[in-house]
């Protein structure tokens, strides 16, 4: 069974706020709905006086609901669970009901209400998912059994990860389970108080790690906050009841900053002639609690925020200018949601204005239906699968045809398309349960483009690894480098909201993900990749010996090789022997000078040398040179690439298919993936250089090859 109390875990003087903020949402009465489970059905065909308020709540959103499904889940629910109590003594149908009440006061559709009240028939009755089918259909058996958990009898410590791995993947096909389990675990946490205090704790840690998150990006704020401030209180109790102490002083006070504000605001928009309505919507204690520590001593204004309701997305914009051009904007304070909504379907705009006297209010404005969705989220977008006119929300809740034996729900967002993916790759159930409070954690979203136009959502400080992992799955072991925005970057680069990533790739099959991308992955799809192929290879995981210190490229031949012919290049200075600058390397047809130096020598310049102006500069005459008739020539290049396996023996056997030869050669140490390679190479033919470049920016992780320009 579920956690069973009737105490709520919020006694006292908090009451009167809440009932202010809940004002809409009246509390069942446990002791009424538990005299009418006892007292029996009503007559057959009739809806039962138990869930009166249900239908009630449910027909103020669809007056034209067929209730009979209603009548007959609650007949089987009470006649199963009869006998049965929660540990307040009261009769435990009274459970389901709530539960029911909550989701239909948000607006679900009828086939969520009917799973609701099942919601714990298979789980703690004899009724068996095949019973539920024969008599309500596949959809509610499918949401009863997504909530239905697995036994500990059978999974020992495992049960509670594992019931939430099943929850999950049943919501990726179906958001509605989700719904049930966010107002299943509101009810247990209103009614906590009777539980040992350690188990309170237990259960409070577990919503505020898996269930607040979870309420947050499927957007239905009236579960998540009050479950916040549920959490508070058991988790906090000595920094909630200062709060609460704030908050009933603030409700004591003669006068409220926010009416005024509220007036005014009023009267602006009656001028502007905007049909809208201002209300104040008190802040929760959580939220109280925040504004408290980020300001310090609270203010009567900082207690609430104004809200403006208006029918049309114009609208909401001409609120805004009116208020901009009439009182004092908080510019820092605006936020433009509607026309960028959140990954959680939030849309509205925020604002702030100022009063003379120093009071800021904070200003939500939005339309009637942005704010349906806003309190209630994916509850509010009805059912997924029913014909788009049948739907409340059709623009935003499509129907959905099944794909390969699984039901696509088109309300699926992305945060659990990719929670969805890495739990499959989960090696055990510590790992997925860790993981998924750290992932819950990142609570917030971006968005990235990519080349072709597609999309990637990623959490705020994924990198280009997490790019990498969620665009290609495990194929991103070949991930060899990215740009973002046009310019090169480094995998560990860090990504904002907005950036173009092109990812690139490699094309050995045999490509390994280095052990320091863990160090840059932030998304779990990314880490659990990387550490699977970690330890199915551990003889690949050492790490390579460092390579030598890189040196300079010598201004003359490395041992072992001859001289260039000097017939390659004629000097103005009969009998002065000729030697190419290895600064810069020239080769035909480049404009070359020359300068004389110790020994006789000339030695042959690019004229874009820097070398050059150093040298003109301390008044050293130049020397005519011009290319003789030899064809052949000696270059230095250096590659610029991305670190992985097999490619300095991939960059040297391309040069030599170009004909090179590699007279010397020099590998600078890895920095930040990136490594520099120096090749000086002997051409038989210096029209061959422009071939042999490109065929070295063909190497998968190369990115750039230049000629030399020592400074």
């Amino acid at each position: 069974m579920s956690a069973e109390a009737t105490n709520p875990a919020t006694p006292g003087p908090a009451a009167p706020a809440a009932a202010v903020r809940r004002k809409a949402r009246p509390r069942i009465d446990l002791r009424r709905l538990g005299r009418a489970a006892l007292l029996g059905n009503a007559a057959r065909g009739k809806l039962p006086d138990a869930i009166g308020h249900v239908a009630e709540a449910h027909r103020a959103h669809y007056p034209d609901a067929d209730l009979e499904p209603l009548r007959r889940a609650y007949v089987l629910a009470e006649s199963s669970h009869r006998g049965q109590m929660r540990k307040s003594g009261e009769p435990y149908i009274t459970h389901p009901l709530a539960v029911t009440l909550i989701l239909a006061e948000l607006g679900a559709e009828t086939t969520t209400l009917t799973a609701s009240l099942l919601h714990d028939t298979v789980e703690d009755t004899d009724v068996t998912l095949d019973q539920v089918r024969e008599q309500f259909g596949e959809e509610v058996r499918y949401l009863v059994d997504g909530v239905t958990k697995l036994e500990k009898v059978d999974y020992g410590a495992a049960a509670e990860p594992e019931t939430f791995r099943k929850m999950l993947v049943a919501t990726g096909s179906d958001v509605r389970v989700m719904s049930i389990k966010l107002a299943d675990r509101l009810h247990n946490m209103r009614t906590l108080g009777v539980m040992r205090r350690e188990k309170q704790e237990r259960i409070a840690k577990v919503t505020r790690d898996v269930l607040i998150p979870l309420a947050e990006r499927l957007g239905v704020q009236a579960l998540k906050t009050e479950l916040e401030d549920l959490v508070f209180a058991i988790l906090h109790p000595e920094e909630y009841e200062h709060t609460r102490e704030l908050i009933a002083e603030n409700a004591a006070r003669a006068d409220d900053p926010l009416a005024g504000i509220a007036d005014e605001v009023r009267g602006v928009l009656r001028e502007a002639d905007i049909p809208a309505e201002v209300l104040i919507r008190p802040r929760h204690f959580v939220s109280v609690h925040r504004v408290s520590r980020k300001r310090g001593e609270l203010r009567g204004a900082d207690f609430g925020r104004l809200l403006v309701l208006v029918n049309e997305d114009a609208d909401c914009y001409a609120v805004l200018g009116e208020l901009h051009t009439c009182m004092t904007p908080v510019v820092s304070e605006f936020k433009d949601f509607i026309a960028v909504p959140k990954f959680n379907l939030y849309q509205s705009l925020h604002t702030a204005v100022a009063r003379t006297d120093g009071q800021v209010a904070e200003v939500l404005i939005r339309t009637h239906q942005m704010h349906k969705v806003a309190e209630a989220g994916v509850v509010a977008l009805g059912n997924p699968y029913a014909p788009a006119a049948d739907a409340p929300a059709a623009e935003t809740a499509a129907a959905a045809a099944p794909v390969d034996g699984e039901r696509a729900d088109p309300t699926r967002p992305g945060w659990l398309s990719r929670l969805l993916d890495w739990q499959k790759a989960a090696p055990d159930t510590d790992t997925f349960w860790s993981t998924l409070r750290e992932d819950l954690a990142q609570d917030r979203e971006i968005t990235v483009f990519r080349p072709d136009g597609g999309t990637l959502g990623l959490p705020e400080g994924a990198t280009c690894v997490d790019a990498a992992y969620a665009q290609y799955g495990e194929d991103a072991h070949a991930c060899i480098g990215a740009r973002v925005n046009g310019r090169l970057a480094t995998l560990s680069t860090v990504l904002t909201d907005g950036d173009t990533v092109q990812l690139l790739m490699g094309q050995d099959p045999a490509s390994e993900p280095s052990r320091e991308w863990l160090e840059h992955a932030h998304t779990p799809a990314a880490r659990i990749a990387i550490q699977r192929w970690l330890a199915a290879h551990p003889d690949s995981t050492e790490e390579p010996p460092a390579p030598a210190p890189s040196r300079p490229v010598p201004d003359f031949p490395a041992a072992g090789t001859a001289p260039r012919s000097a017939s390659a290049v004629v000097a103005d200075r009969p009998g002065a022997t000729v030697r190419l600058a290895g600064c810069c390397t020239p080769v035909p047809p480049d404009e070359v000078t020359g300068f004389a130096v110790r020994g006789g020598v000339v030695t042959v310049h690019r004229v874009e040398c820097a070398s050059v102006a150093h040298m003109k500069s301390t008044g050293r005459p130049e020397v005519a040179v011009s290319w003789g008739d030899s064809t052949a020539c000696r270059v230095t290049l250096v590659a610029e690439s991305f670190g992985r396996p097999h490619l300095l023996a991939d960059l040297t056997e391309a040069m030599a298919q170009e004909g090179a030869e590699i007279v010397s050669a020099t590998v600078e140490p890895p920095s930040q993936q990136r490594v520099r390679h120096t090749y000086t190479v002997e051409l038989p033919d210096a029209a061959h250089l422009p071939a042999l470049m490109r065929a070295m920016r063909n190497v998968p992780g190369v990115y750039d090859v230049g000629r030399a320009q020592h400074q």
